[in-house]
């Protein structure tokens, strides 16, 4: 559920087929997410979940399955 919900926030926002996203895709070498993008990307799955992401967290966040797990184990 998570998992499918963070496919469609990431391919709206970066404009790619949800299909095409793993939990192995990287935020920023797969999807282009420059530092701004990273920035609208955790607004929208801090808004979705009802969760704070620390900034201190975002760091340790490379890949589409860190994200999910962060989440996950937040809600």
């Amino acid at each position: 559920m998570v998992f499918e919900k963070v496919k469609a926030i990431l391919s709206e926002q970066f404009d790619v087929e949800e299909d095409s996203i793993t939990l192995d895709t990287s935020v920023v070498d797969d999807l282009g997410a420059d530092s701004l993008d990273v920035v609208d990307l955790l607004m929208s799955i801090e808004d979705e979940f009802e969760i704070e992401i620390p900034d201190t967290e975002v760091d340790n966040i490379k890949t589409v399955g860190e994200l999910v797990k962060y989440i996950e184990g937040h809600v």
